[in-house]
């Protein structure tokens, strides 16, 4: 059982940038795709950013290109997202999540993921 603690959120002011940490206990961390996903009220659970088990492969979706980063550290079992730019619309409580993943790709859909932490506020103010 892999349980995974996401810390970072908080209040941030448009233009502004918050770096999220997701620490992972439990399993070999580099067994598993990593990925950030977020939900805002009263919206579904959409895909953020994923990385693969060894970081050479990240996807990330179109509205935050240019603007979010993932990365990992292995040694550390924990994956971070970067977040530059914020905007409104990014308010919401991310997650992270963990796939058991047999290859090198990422999974995009939520079903796919195996392990999910508790989640973290961003609240980005105008």
């Amino acid at each position: 059982q892999v349980q995974l603690v996401e810390s970072g959120g908080g209040l941030v002011q448009a233009g502004g940038s918050l770096r999220l940490s997701c620490t992972a206990s439990g399993g070999i961390f580099s067994n598993y795709a990593m990925g950030w996903f977020r939900q805002a009220p009263g919206k579904e659970r959409d895909f953020v950013a994923a990385i693969g088990r060894f970081g050479s492969f990240r996807h990330y979706v179109d509205f935050v290109k240019g603007r979010f980063a993932i990365s990992r550290d292995n040694a550390k079992n924990t994956v971070y997202l970067q977040m530059n730019s914020l905007k409104p619309e990014d308010t919401a409580v991310y997650y992270c999540a963990a796939d058991r993943a047999l290859g090198a790709t990422v999974q995009v859909d939520s079903y796919q993921y195996d392990y999910w932490g508790q989640g973290t506020q961003v609240t980005v103010s105008s």
